[in-house]
């Protein structure tokens, strides 16, 4: 076990095609956004380096990237660590969501084709069955795809770009209230295709702004009980 605190394996050496220092990128901002390097981490660039199967340069300039963004902080003389993000900084970000989201599923009532229909039905399907196996991971993923897939549904472009640029922070605050969540944001997801599914425009909009609205609240609560 490295002391950044990822399992030997865990993740794949990147392949040398392409800029490398994106693919770096791309690799440490997944482990972040899954917390397998978690908030407040050390982030040792030889040990990623090593880990990575790469030098330490391509290292360097990804942790200055995802410093820029926020997802990193560069600390004089200590290093780099995983962001801590604060309680404010996640409720603006799921207040944002929620009206991202809940415009989005108005316009897939109004739009979505059968077989996009469809398409939800087996990510819910599959979210299922992740909570049932008590997969977390897959539980996370299938999650964002689904949420994603009714931006899709939604056919706006530009509404569908602004959800990009929250959807990775999204499933960072996602991840550990996944299991809290459980089998009932599968339950609002089914009632939320059931509004689609009936073209009813305004119950689509309210079930996903109370969805999202939940977890949102769930985030915040995480450390009680």
């Amino acid at each position: 076990m490295l002391s950044a605190g990822l399992p030997q394996g865990a993740v794949p050496r990147l392949e040398r095609p392409g800029p490398l220092r994106d693919r770096v990128y791309e690799a440490l901002l997944e482990l972040i956004t899954t917390r397998a390097l978690r908030p407040g981490q050390h982030l040792v660039e030889s040990e990623l380096a090593g880990h990575l199967g790469v030098s330490r340069q391509p290292v360097r300039e990804a942790l200055q990237r995802l410093n820029t963004e926020g997802w990193v902080d560069l600390r004089p003389a200590q290093g780099a660590f995983v962001h801590e993000p604060t309680e404010e900084e996640a409720d603006q970000l799921l207040t944002v969501r929620t009206l991202l989201e809940a415009e989005a599923a108005r316009l897939a009532a109004a739009n979505a084709s059968t077989a996009g229909i469809a398409a939800l039905e087996e990510l819910c399907e599959e979210g299922e069955r992740a909570v049932a196996a008590e997969d977390v991971d897959a539980a996370v993923a299938c999650n964002a795809g689904f949420h994603r897939k009714v931006m899709e549904l939604a056919g706006n472009a530009v509404l569908a770009e602004l959800a990009a640029q929250v959807d990775r922070r999204v499933r960072w605050y996602y991840t550990p209230i996944a299991r809290q969540r459980g089998r009932q944001s599968w339950i609002e997801h089914r009632r939320l295709i059931a509004a689609i599914t009936e073209r009813d425009e305004q119950t689509a909009t309210r079930l996903m702004r109370e969805h999202t609205e939940h977890t949102r609240r769930s985030y915040h609560a995480r450390g009680e009980s």
